[in-house]
């Protein structure tokens, strides 16, 4: 059962019974309507008081902040002074679950190995700055990989991370000045796009996606998109890598070739604004290409001959 309450700052509701409550406010200032559900005990008291509203005596929503425009402003300023500080690079996106205690371990810490090596390599030939989302697994993985490399790492955390660190806004290991833990998805996205932003033919920067699931995909699709449009607000164009291990992403590769079917999209559009990799070598090359740097055939052998001694 539920109730709908219309009202301004300072507004009360008080219930005597015990029931699951879907209560929505309504705001006349802000012109938004906010839904809260939670289970009330006898006596209990709920109250919306200078924009905020209390659950169980400890729970707080602050439905000002959420709705701020310059607090949204302000975390993105934030990213943009961390990356001016650390400097642009390569940004992987990647699952954040596939790591120790998942069904798949074995194939995830495979994955995982991948991305350590992948991103040791990549850091030592464009010599540039990491960014993630500073989260567990794949982002975690390609984390160590940079450290490895002894190159700048940088990141953009974000409260509910899946995996074992949703419960700190700290990262477990990084230094505090190298990485932010954003309150908002959008200013995370800002970030995260704006890392791999190249201004000049000395920045060297990519975008490579690791295996992941729906966020990774939000990210991927998003940065397509802006490359697509010519929105990115890159003077030069930036590498985008796709990491198809174990031909993870083959049936979304499908389903983008029905697209152009379907004519949703043109042919050959996709594919021309990214650059699918079945292995590590392939993506060095491609990079190496890209940026006109050497990359030698034994450099190539040793790379495949590494992944093939793992596999």
């Amino acid at each position: 059962m539920g109730f709908a309450l219309l009202g301004s700052l300072g507004s009360f509701v008080s219930v005597r019974d015990s029931h699951h409550w879907n209560v929505r406010f309504q705001s006349f200032t802000l012109k938004e309507r906010f839904v809260v559900g939670f289970n009330l005990a006898k006596n209990f008291r709920a109250y919306k008081k200078f924009g905020r509203v209390s659950l169980c005596k400890i729970e707080f929503v602050d439905f000002e902040e959420r709705t701020s425009p310059n607090e949204v402003r302000k975390e993105i300023e934030q990213c943009y002074e961390l990356i001016h500080r650390l400097g642009r690079g390569v940004v992987y996106l990647g699952s954040s679950r596939m790591g120790p205690g998942h069904p798949h371990y074995s194939q995830t810490l495979e994955l995982a190995r991948e991305a350590i090596f992948t991103a040791w390599q990549i850091a030592n030939l464009l010599d540039c700055s990491t960014w993630t989302g500073a989260g567990p697994g794949l982002m975690d993985a390609a984390i160590k990989g940079a450290q490895e490399a002894g190159k700048a790492v940088g990141g953009f955390k974000i409260g509910k991370e899946a995996g074992e660190w949703t419960t700190s806004k700290f990262h477990p290991y990084l230094p505090s000045e190298t990485y932010l833990t954003c309150r908002f998805f959008s200013a995370r996205k800002h970030g995260l796009v704006d890392a791999a932003v190249r201004s000049s033919s000395s920045d060297k920067t990519a975008v490579v996606a690791l295996p992941g699931g729906v966020g990774t995909l939000d990210e991927m699709f998003e940065i397509l998109a802006l490359i697509q449009l010519e929105r990115i607000g890159s003077e030069l164009p930036v590498p985008f890598i796709v990491m198809n291990y174990d031909s993870f992403y083959a049936k979304l590769l499908d389903f983008l070739d029905d697209c152009e079917d379907w004519g949703t999209v043109s042919k050959g559009e996709v594919s021309s604004l990214w650059k699918i990799c079945n292995t590590n070598s392939d993506a060095l090359a491609y990079l190496a290409e890209f940026y006109d740097l050497p990359f030698l055939d034994e450099q190539k052998h040793g790379t495949e001959a590494r992944s093939e001694k793992r596999t």
